[in-house]
């Protein structure tokens, strides 16, 4: 088996269980065997199934660190509401601010930040081959226009990506992984390319619009990944 058909089946798996859990606890509250605070096990539980996806999903650094301050919220959430901890949110949220900041500030040494927008837009043309844009409470749109398109990854946490990819081409396939959680993603592809999901969508949605392609053209673009209360469209 491969690395990446086990990487699908291990991802596969914790939903599964997640699922499994989730509709347990909701039996065993509704039996009156517990008693259920959405705030207490509920949302911090689920911020940390999602950072855990990430995880299993990302190849690059950002993937990585969306993923663990996922992981990392929702286990603070868990420990302060159990009062494990003390801290308060009025005090770890300025730091949660500056954190992110200086992930903006200093760049690594490819001259490009963690984060491809933070709280802002950002509109911009490129001819790379592959895409890794990772958007936090904000917008970004890019078109690509490259006659060897190898894919990718977007990741969205409250904001938005747009992908223009109309005026590239592709030799074969190329694999986009996808990751929104609270936001939208927008692919547009040329006419003459097929497109494949292989999505996971939770409390959200996939939809294609494209036009199928009038013949067998060999270019087919394979979308994977999960959106989370959010929508991804792909359209021409």
């Amino acid at each position: 088996m491969s690395a990446n058909l086990q990487k699908n089946a291990t991802t596969q798996i914790v939903i599964g269980l997640f699922v499994v859990a989730i509709g347990l606890l909701f039996l065993l509250d509704n039996l009156g065997w517990l008693d259920l605070n959405f705030t207490l096990h509920i949302w911090p539980t689920a911020l940390i199934f999602f950072g855990i996806l990430k995880l299993l999903q990302t190849r690059t650094r950002s993937g990585m660190i969306v993923g663990g301050a996922l992981v990392s919220i929702g286990t603070l959430t868990m420990l302060k509401e159990t009062g494990l901890i003390g801290i308060s949110w009025r005090s770890l949220w300025p730091v949660l601010l500056i954190a992110a900041g200086l992930a903006v500030v200093f760049k690594p040494a490819s001259g490009r930040s963690f984060f491809d927008t933070l709280g802002q837009t950002v509109d911009k043309d490129g001819n790379e081959s592959d895409v890794n844009v990772t958007s936090i409470m904000g917008s970004y749109k890019n078109r690509i226009t490259t006659p060897d398109f190898r894919g990718g990854e977007l990741t969205t946490v409250m904001g938005g990506i747009d992908l223009d990819l109309r005026q590239s081409s592709i030799n074969g396939d190329a694999v986009l992984n996808v990751f929104t959680l609270f936001g939208g993603i927008t692919v547009k592809v040329p006419t003459d390319w097929q497109v494949v999901l292989h999505g996971t969508p939770i409390m959200g949605g996939f939809e294609e619009k494209t036009v199928p392609p009038p013949a067998v053209t060999g270019k087919r673009l394979i979308i994977r990944g999960y959106v989370i209360m959010g929508g991804l469209e792909v359209r021409n």
